[in-house]
């Protein structure tokens, strides 16, 4: 029996629900396979945060679409960020995905990012894209059907909220999760346990 998320219900989920739920989860792209173990969401209403609140653009069209589909986008002119794209169609929401715990295909992680550290392969998002090799080619894709994936996992992780890094609008919001006492999550800062 496959272990692979299947159905567009999980993604269907009320966003911030979505990012707590994807925390354990493994996301695997070809021979590489990571634990997620922080993420960030992002919502349409009320989150000066978020790409969706200047209203449908070509960039962050994905973010309008269905449930179950990749965002990527390009940041500081380069690095990539991973997110999901998450809540009802037509209202721009999307969880980002901040960091993973490498487990498969260690050697091409490090290969790619010029790292034998293992924390610091995927510990922040243009990170773990870059050890992951995933780019704006990537966007817009099914996560059913596509070549990324979210796999279950049984591990029922304790849960950390915090306030979101490196936003200059919204960052007080504590929409940023991530799993107690994980030594892969980007940046440890003031947090509340959920």
């Amino acid at each position: 029996m496959s272990n692979n998320i299947s159905g567009k219900k999980f993604f269907r989920q009320p966003t911030v629900e979505l990012a707590k739920s994807l925390l354990g989860k493994y996301l695997t792209f070809g021979k590489l396979k990571g634990i997620i173990v922080e993420t960030e969401a992002y919502l349409y209403h009320d989150d000066p945060g978020c790409h969706a609140g200047c209203g449908l653009t070509e960039r962050n069209a994905p973010m309008f679409g269905p449930a179950g589909r990749t965002y990527v986008y390009l940041i500081y002119g380069m690095y990539h960020c991973l997110n999901i794209v998450s809540g009802k169609e037509g209202e721009g929401e999307a969880v980002l995905i901040r960091a993973l715990e490498p487990v498969q295909g260690i050697e091409l992680m490090q290969k790619r990012r010029k790292t034998k550290k293992i924390e610091n392969l995927c510990n922040g998002p243009g990170k773990l894209t870059q050890a992951f090799g995933i780019t704006r080619r990537h966007n817009n894709l099914s996560l059913i059907d596509g070549p990324v994936h979210i796999l279950n996992n049984r591990a029922k992780p304790e849960i950390v909220s915090a306030a979101r890094i490196g936003l200059s609008a919204g960052k007080e919001l504590e929409l940023r999760f991530y799993i107690k006492g994980n030594k892969f999550v980007s940046r440890i800062i003031a947090s509340r346990f959920y």
